[in-house]
């Protein structure tokens, strides 16, 4: 385990205007950092601009379809040809009754969910990996939840898109290990934050700025998996008592 410095780096934020990842790229700017913030609202992403003068710096798209995705992906290096790491944080969840929802409209929403939510971190991280890898010390940090460990039934899709982000991310770590491993591979594992995603729901929410302190010094310490508040929690009960993991889970 290496420290990671992030003064004079140039960050990727997907999200990186709103709720989570408005506190990262914050955070993230204040360790010394710039910050290209994506996201989809033009006045929040002009807001952190104006926020941040000549160090954070906007990138509308909409990361539900894969065009833009690739647009960022073709673009993004030659007008920032120092970024060195990449945060998937960008996620949105939907609220689903399989057994009340009418299958004709769920479908369109819930295949933006898979899109935003795993498509999307797959090509961001293999898209740019090859522009990371020439550059020193760079990370991928992807961003999952702690209903990736044990899902609730209101929201499949959205739990199942965070497990997949799991699986992939510590399989991409395994292939940097053995061939790049001078690239971190980071899965951050959020608890219940208090956020737009989450309003009305659940209890005992810690602020956006709380999560992101956690993950940033995660990452600085360089650890390869960051448990945020809560979520250390649940995973040692995944381990000790799963089943009681999952029933506490269950209901979101």
């Amino acid at each position: 385990m290496s420290l990671l410095r992030l003064a004079g780096r140039t960050v990727l934020v997907t999200g990186g205007a709103h709720g989570i990842g408005l506190a990262l790229s914050r955070r993230l700017l204040d360790e010394g950092a710039e910050v290209v913030a994506v996201g989809r609202n033009r006045e929040r992403v002009a807001r952190l601009e104006a926020q941040f003068p000549g160090r954070a710096h906007g990138w509308i798209a909409d990361l539900s379809k894969a065009a833009e995705v690739d647009a960022l992906v073709r673009d993004l290096p030659a007008l920032h040809p120092n970024l060195s790491i990449v945060v998937n944080n960008a996620a949105v969840q939907t609220q689903t009754d399989f057994l009340n929802d009418a299958p004709d409209d769920l479908r369109d929403p819930l295949q933006s969910e898979i899109a935003l939510n795993f498509s999307a971190v797959v090509a961001l991280s293999t898209g740019l990996l090859p522009v990371l890898k020439r550059r020193p010390a760079p990370a991928i940090v992807n961003i999952t939840s702690g209903l990736a460990l044990a899902p609730k039934a209101g929201a499949p899709v959205y739990c199942a898109t965070k497990a997949a982000v799991r699986s992939f991310t510590k399989a991409l770590r395994y292939q940097c290990e053995d061939r790049a491993p001078h690239v971190h591979v980071v899965e951050a594992v959020m608890a219940l934050v208090d956020t737009d995603m989450t309003a009305g729901r659940g209890r005992g929410k810690i602020t956006p700025e709380r999560a992101a302190a956690e993950v940033v010094e995660g990452l600085k310490a360089g650890r390869s998996e960051i448990y945020v508040d809560r979520a250390k929690l649940l995973r040692t009960l995944m381990r000790v008592a799963p089943r009681v993991g999952e029933r506490l889970m269950r209901g979101g």
